[in-house]
């Protein structure tokens, strides 16, 4: 009897450490993630900006991140440009906040095929 009782005992145990853990996973995953989109954050891989087409809402600052081994620039496409980053080397992070809602098309000015498009509502 104490047997079972112990492993039973054992086995809510491990039910309750994982039932915690896949909570505070998930919490962790919505609140993460929901930061994240809330800040924009675009990542420069593989000679891409990831993702390619953002919607975010007015007041939102996007961050740049050049996950590439490479040097990558940011740059609005603008006739004059609203943004535009230094040299981003690997790690190296650039933002701007847009305020007013539009369609703003921006690349990369090392490597102009690298184009992106954010939309602000």
């Amino acid at each position: 009897m104490i047997v079972f009782w112990l492993g039973r005992r054992f086995a809510l145990q491990v039910a309750a450490t994982l039932l915690l853990a896949l909570a505070g996973g998930l919490f962790l995953a919505r609140h993460g993630i929901a930061a994240t989109m809330e800040r924009g954050a675009v990542v420069i891989d593989d000679f891409a900006f990831g993702p390619n087409n953002l919607t975010v809402k007015a007041g939102t600052t996007i961050t740049w991140t050049n996950k590439d081994d490479e040097p990558h620039t940011v740059v609005s496409a603008a006739d004059r440009p609203l943004f535009k980053s230094s040299a981003l080397d690997t790690d190296d992070s650039f933002s701007f906040t847009f305020d007013k809602p539009g369609t703003y098309k921006y690349f990369c000015s090392i490597h102009p095929r690298m184009q992106g498009t954010v939309t602000v509502q």
